[in-house]
């Protein structure tokens, strides 16, 4: 009970925190490998995808009912996202995480740099017209997107939000709103796997599903109320802690 209850608390701050700029993994996951040490990695990756998709679920509704979104780049890039997390799940192994961690950190660092350097990023909607070229691009950023989070998977929510403002002109609640419903497909895609193979703990994934939603439903109200450039804040502060958790990692390789 003490396992589910700590789990549960780290679930809520998950939740919240990917709610408004993605990255609840990071603090999900090492909460599953620390606290439940002797289970199965498979099984811990399976319960952590299990209470995210939840929340994330949640996230995306109370998006949907408060923030107007473009379905026409949306449902591309997250189909192309649902399809191309197999490939990169089936090609996880010859990609070893050694070779991917120093490449997407050099992307973080140049993701933060110029967000912090143009003040403007982010912080007006002027959407450009979907047509058929934009709607190509959606297809690649979500099938490149979700391809690295069936390999390897840090960030992706981060790349998303950065790639939706940088390509199409969204503000930072826009494009979290958006990057939410690409990260249900690829984090469904996941569960395909996951669920039939018996790779969830689900008495710990339950109780941790419905705080990941409690924590979900508080990071989408802050996000709303406290508007894009509050996201913004959030998604620079985010992208430090990844900064900061891919170098240790790189040093204690």
């Amino acid at each position: 009970m003490m396992d589910i209850a700590l789990l549960s608390l780290f679930a809520f701050a998950a939740g919240l925190i990917d709610a408004a700029v993605g990255g609840g993994g990071l603090i999900q996951i090492p909460a599953l490998f620390n606290v439940l040490p002797t289970a199965q990695p498979a099984a811990l990756l399976g319960s952590n995808k299990l209470a995210s998709v939840c929340g994330t679920s949640f996230a995306a509704r109370s998006f949907i009912r408060k923030v107007k979104l473009d379905w026409g780049l949306i449902v591309p890039a997250a189909l192309s996202a649902f399809v191309m997390s197999f490939f990169g799940a089936a090609t996880v192994s010859l990609v070893p995480a050694s070779v991917m961690r120093p490449m997407v950190l050099v992307m973080i660092v140049l993701m933060a740099v110029y967000t912090f350097c143009k003040k403007d990023f982010g912080t007006l909607h002027k959407p450009t017209a979907i047509g058929r070229r934009e709607q190509c691009l959606a297809v690649l950023i979500g099938g490149a997107i979700g391809f690295y989070d069936g390999l390897f998977g840090p960030g992706t929510g981060s790349f998303l939000i950065f790639l939706f403002i940088r390509f199409f002109a969204l503000d930072f609640l826009h494009a979290s709103a958006s990057a939410k419903l690409v990260n249900i497909a690829t984090n469904l895609a996941a569960l395909v796997f996951f669920i039939p193979s018996g790779n969830v703990l689900w008495a710990i994934a339950l109780p941790m599903a419905v705080f990941n939603i409690l924590g979900a439903l508080t990071g989408t109200w802050l996000a709303i109320r406290k508007g894009a450039g509050f996201v913004r804040g959030l998604f620079l502060v985010l992208l430090c802690v990844l900064i900061a958790k891919l170098s240790w990692d790189l040093l204690v390789a």
